[in-house]
């Protein structure tokens, strides 16, 4: 898992249907003291995150498992919310 902050949504007029109904989101990656890095991602929310929050997400095999794993195409989802940045250790 990585941690990321949401930084907008996306709308798709036509998806897989097993995508009908789940949020898509941005999420930019970040680094240990919590800046940007890399390029930022789509991801499927599996947890009700929002724009502005921080996220944990995860990628590969992994990223269906909150879901039913034959049905939801996804390589890249958001598995957890951070409450706050007090939380995140910087080491």
């Amino acid at each position: 898992m990585q941690i990321a902050r949401v930084i907008g949504t996306v709308v798709s007029s036509i998806k897989n249907q097993a995508l009908e109904g789940r949020k898509m989101l941005i999420v930019q990656t970040l680094d240990a003291d919590l800046k940007p890095k890399g390029s930022p991602m789509i991801a499927l929310d599996a947890v009700g995150a929002g724009e502005g929050e921080l996220v944990f997400w995860c990628r590969g095999k992994e990223a269906s498992f909150p879901f039913k794993r034959d049905e939801t195409p996804t390589d890249c989802t958001i598995v957890g919310i951070i409450d706050s940045e007090a939380h995140v250790f910087r080491g």
